[in-house]
């Protein structure tokens, strides 16, 4: 009798949602609040901000591997027993985060916290789609968008004030009890799938090319700016060799009889057009979320938490617009609405040309609430169309798919925008060292005033070389900043040319006319 009530019983929307999201949102979480955490990890361990960086790179190895494999394993082992068995992965590694005595079992700890965290998004919004009828699917990603986007911007306010106000390990402490709490919301409230593909065999050839691709790719990015590029014969090696077994993963999964991925679901435009499009969100947004903190604390003295909270605006303009989008896609055609958000995305970061070194934290205002706007504005709709179309056994592999290539983008983003940043810095410096001349009026005036402040405390020589290096300081500051500002301006680029290409999405009134 009890069997047949739990067989009977099914959750409203609402539990359903909490018991799906509120795991996945822990997950993005923690991939934003460590970035703030770096500078105070490394200094803990007494490594090199380099080394620490592959905290970052450990998670986000794991984190794309297991996103394309999420829609095989849901085969192969259930969605409710999967979620179960990862969200425990999950947990664990923050556990191990949390104890770690050493860089390279914090390491080892954020890869089995990216195991973990991997099938997360893509699972979530597969069951989302699946639980909520056609005519709610932007309801359901409302609520998608509000435990992906929404808690990644969260992620550097939740982690700066962690690191300023407390021990950096409970960032990570604190997914244990949600990850306890998560197992039990979806073991009630998680129905298994209907239908499930029957797997053959496994695809061993597939998942290796997969790991070998994105691994080398990543150390490629993580290391190519440290070595200068192609300059270095090991990393063009490791470069050709990542191209190779992505070649080799391509062809196979395409040939093979029982495939890891359906890569023929980018035969459907929607799909492919979303997938470039949300990948663009994800590049523009992360840039922000890598690029600000970087100059807010390294260059204007910024704080973590209050590098943090300039980012505050951006999270509250997006819960408003969470609210508002629903409605905004019942009397607006989606196309139009992602048109607009890629408008506000450009005009959000082209604000950050007039970056300067004097800038105030309210400046900052104005620039995040329009990206919360636009980052809603695309993220909802583009979600909903994009995996929309696809038939409902195809639809955790599609948002697999669709989630690593948002995942890929974000592990480029990182790596090319720090490139252009130093690239550029460089650059500018060429150029204004030559102010820095004895011939220069404006620099023999400013030589003059810091040598006379220097020569009350100190010797002539003293004094002399103290001002040279103050001077020599700001032309590095200045360099940096006109680094930061030509970095913003090609993204800012980038969106506004992203806004044809919406028009180029189905939508049901398309289709009926």
């Amino acid at each position: 009798m009890a069997e047949a009530f739990v067989r009977q019983y099914q959750p409203p929307l609402w539990l359903i949602s909490i018991s799906i999201l509120l795991p996945t949102s822990f997950a993005c979480l923690a991939t934003s609040a460590t970035n703030v955490a770096i500078p105070h990890i490394s200094g803990y361990f007494g490594s090199t901000v380099d080394e620490a960086n592959w905290i970052i790179t450990s998670y986000m190895i794991a984190n794309a591997c297991l996103i394309l494999m999420s829609g095989w394993l849901e085969n192969l082992m259930g969605r409710t027993k999967l979620l179960k068995v990862f969200i425990t992965v999950f947990t664990v590694g923050s556990l191990i985060c949390a104890i770690a005595p050493n860089l390279n079992i914090m390491v080892l700890g954020r890869l089995i916290q990216g195991i973990g965290g991997g099938p997360m998004t893509p699972i979530s919004q597969a069951v989302l789609l699946s639980a909520f009828p056609s005519e709610k699917r932007g309801v359901a990603m409302s609520l998608y968008g509000v435990a992906v986007m929404i808690f990644a911007i969260l992620g550097p306010t939740f982690g700066g004030f962690i690191v300023d106000n407390a021990d950096w390990q409970w960032i990570y402490l604190i997914n244990i009890p949600v990850g306890i709490l998560s197992i039990s919301l979806i073991h009630a409230n998680i129905s298994e799938l209907e239908v499930r593909k029957k797997i053959e065999k496994t695809d061993f050839p597939g998942m290796i090319a997969l790991v070998l691709w994105l691994l080398s790719m990543q150390v490629v990015l993580d290391k190519g700016q440290q070595y200068n590029w192609f300059d270095c014969a090991w990393i063009s090696w490791l470069a050709g060799f990542s191209a190779c077994c992505l070649a080799f993963f391509i062809v196979w999964e395409l040939e093979c009889d029982s495939p890891l991925i359906n890569l023929r679901i980018f035969k459907d435009r929607n799909f492919l057009i979303g997938t470039i499009l949300s990948a663009s969100v994800n590049m523009l947004v992360f840039s922000t979320i890598v690029l600000l903190p970087q100059f807010l604390q390294n260059l204007m003295g910024y704080t973590a938490i209050l590098s943090g909270l300039t980012i505050a605006p951006r999270l509250i303009s997006s819960v408003v617009m969470i609210i508002l989008i629903n409605k905004f896609m019942e009397i607006f055609d989606s196309r139009i609405l992602i048109a607009f958000g890629f408008l506000f995305l450009g005009i959000s970061i082209f604000s950050y040309v007039n970056l300067n070194l004097q800038v105030s934290f309210f400046s900052m205002v104005m620039p995040q609430v329009l990206m919360g706007v636009g980052i809603i504005l695309v993220f909802v709709p583009v979600s909903a169309l994009a995996l929309g179309t696809l038939p409902k056994q195809e639809l955790s592999a599609g948002a697999s798919l669709h989630n690593l290539c948002k995942s890929t983008t974000m592990a480029v983003v990182a790596s090319i925008s720090s490139t252009l940043v130093a690239r550029h810095a460089q650059i500018h410096q060429v150029y204004l060292v030559k102010n820095l001349s004895e011939f220069t009026l404006a620099f023999q005036t400013k030589f003059a005033a810091l040598l006379h402040t220097f020569l009350a405390n100190a010797s002539s020589s003293y004094a002399t070389a103290k001002a040279n290096a103050y001077l020599y300081k700001s032309l590095l500051a200045q360099s940096r900043l006109m680094a930061y500002v030509d970095v913003f301006s090609t993204f800012a680029l980038l969106a506004f040319l992203l806004i044809p290409l919406a028009f180029l999405l189905k939508t049901k009134s398309a289709e009926n006319n």
